[in-house]
């Protein structure tokens, strides 16, 4: 039985041929292994914003945030899927967030 790791890496490679939609469906089997890998949480946030799934992308988006709340990038992440989702307001908050734990964990 393949790893997460490595299942992950077959979704890499399908995106990278082109193929989203089989890229979803292998990151989708590594969250039936580990929920709560954050990557492949990552990676379909923006494979399915690209597909037009904004609000299946905007819940991968939020819950990489959940897994990893001190990382500004998650909420940097966030905000962009937003913004490419038209939630501009959502966006905007995201970004807040980003600055505010990027300032926690500077000082």
């Amino acid at each position: 039985m393949p790893t997460t790791h490595e299942i992950y890496d077959q979704a890499v490679e399908l995106k990278n041929q082109g193929d989203l939609e089989g890229a979803v469906s292998k990151l989708k089997e590594v969250l039936e292994i580990d929920p709560n890998h954050s990557d492949s949480h990552s990676a379909l946030a923006v494979y399915l914003q690209r597909l037009g799934q904004f609000d299946s992308a905007i819940e991968h988006a939020k819950k990489v945030c959940e897994i990893s709340p001190n990382d500004s990038f998650s909420y940097t992440q966030l905000s962009v899927i937003y913004v490419k989702c038209g939630k501009i307001q959502e966006a905007e908050d995201a970004r807040e967030k980003a600055h505010q734990v990027q300032a926690a964990n500077a000082g």
